[in-house]
């Protein structure tokens, strides 16, 4: 029988490696890869602590934050392509080279 708890230490197993992939890449595309882990953690926390207590709004939040990073992924991939045509590159040194 799977409990809440395995859940939540899924929750934690899988926000934690999203955190080292935010903390530790240079490529910005598998930054994107790393928050959408982190993004996904959290909505596996709060499903399982709403079907658990029997409310619908931990699942209808998490909805909610999947439209959101959809959205960011979206106008985020746009930002990158533009920027890869633009340098040749998507790692975050190149972005400390920006001209105005």
């Amino acid at each position: 029988m799977i409990t809440l708890t395995h859940y939540l230490v899924l929750t934690g197993i899988l926000f934690s490696i999203g955190l080292v992939g935010v903390m530790r890449r240079t490529n910005l595309l598998m930054l994107f890869f790393s928050t959408e882990i982190l993004l996904n953690a959290v909505n596996i926390g709060f499903v399982a602590v709403s079907h658990y207590y029997g409310d619908l709004s931990g699942q209808m939040f998490a909805f909610f934050i999947i439209a959101v990073a959809a959205s960011e992924v979206a106008v985020g991939l746009g930002l990158l392509i533009l920027w890869y045509k633009r340098n040749g590159s998507i790692d975050l040194n190149s972005l400390q080279t920006m001209k105005g």
